[in-house]
């Protein structure tokens, strides 16, 4: 008898076997945005069905129409403006050198240029080389077009990428908040029949953690935006609100804020205001990148109720490995971990 059943658990293992495998191949192109819209889910399932739903008389279709229209106004919105800004900068920076590749640099470089420490005198020896020949000018600008135009062709294509993902997010996250009640039971019992006990408090542990892990990097980021846009009010800095902004965004990226703030650090330098220019570094320095380095470890501990030392270790090795969604997985990842390896050493009370 058993030697008949035999093949046929082996056959049925392996069709569950290729059916988990062909799920996987299908929605492996989408995995990234698909885990982003779990978390973004996950963090806001709680304003959705304790305070919007209600209200709604639990009509799901609405609910999760109005909920997808709010965060469509949050988080694509600002992108797409961010964008177009950053589009109309672009324009405005060929319009300034368009009259020097067509009628040629001025003999003398600007001042503060050729007053820089160090280089001042090379800078200003290579300058007067330059405008002086138009030849040699012309063959410098055809080493700066070709990865100017590769560069341009790969920033537009993280940028529509970015575009493309944010919307698959926003359409998987619809269906989540419809059907949110059945995903949310259907994920429960599966950790209960998988782990019992410890499968409910596993699958408790995940969403503590993986909120705790965005209202640290949400909190860090708007933090971060906001003191930026006052620094870059009193410095006198054009476009403030939008550098803000900018700083929100890119302080997703470790390197991202430095970019912002030291731009404009170089911009009032080269305007003369010198001692504005220092501020404006020291400020960034001190202040803006001090926030991503102190603040979010400590909200992230706080929500998640895990150590600073697991927070940092999990971001940075989780960046490394799944990429921009390795922020959230790598935390998780350690955060189960820990659980785990605190039950398995816990010692057993002998009463």
């Amino acid at each position: 008898m058993f030697s008949e059943e035999n093949p046929k658990r082996l056959a049925q293992v392996a069709l569950v076997a290729l059916l988990i495998i062909g799920c996987i191949a299908v929605l492996l192109p989408f995995i990234g945005a698909v885990l982003f819209a779990f978390v973004v889910w996950a963090c806001t399932w709680p304003l959705y069905s304790e305070k919007l739903l209600p209200r709604l008389g639990g009509r799901d279709t609405i609910g999760a129409s109005l909920m997808t229209l709010l965060l469509v106004l949050v988080m694509l919105l600002p992108m797409v403006f961010l964008a177009g800004s950053l589009a109309n900068g672009a324009d405005k920076l060929i319009d300034f050198a368009k009259p020097y590749v067509d009628q040629g640099l001025p003999l003398d470089p600007p001042a503060w240029l050729s007053g820089l420490p160090f280089f001042g005198v090379e800078i200003d020896n290579f300058w007067h080389q330059v405008a002086s020949n138009r030849d040699e000018l012309n063959a410098l600008l055809k080493q700066f077009i070709a990865p100017l135009r590769q560069f341009a062709l790969a920033l537009g294509g993280i940028a529509a990428n970015g575009l493309l993902q944010l919307a698959l997010v926003l359409f998987v996250i619809f269906f989540l908040y419809r059907d949110g009640a059945k995903v949310s039971h259907a994920l429960y019992v599966g950790a209960r029949k998988l782990g019992g006990d410890l499968g409910e408090e596993i699958l408790d542990k995940t969403r503590g953690t993986v909120v705790g892990v965005m209202f640290g990097i949400v909190g860090t980021a708007a933090a971060q935006g906001a003191v930026a846009m006052i620094g870059f009010l009193i410095a006198g800095v054009p476009g403030a609100i939008l550098l803000g902004f900018a700083t929100f965004f890119l302080s997703m990226i470790p390197i991202g804020p430095p970019l912002i703030w030291g731009g404009a650090a170089a911009w009032l330098y080269g305007q003369d205001q010198n001692g504005w220019a220092i501020f404006m570094a020291l400020y960034g320095l001190l202040i803006i990148s001090s926030i991503d380095n102190f603040v979010k470890p400590i909200l992230i501990a706080r929500g998640s109720g895990i150590s600073i030392l697991l927070i940092a270790l999990g971001v940075l090795g989780g960046v490394l490995v799944f990429g921009f969604i390795g922020i959230f997985l790598g935390p998780v990842l350690l955060a189960l971990g820990h659980m785990l390896l605190s039950r398995w050493t816990r010692e057993e009370d002998p009463a």
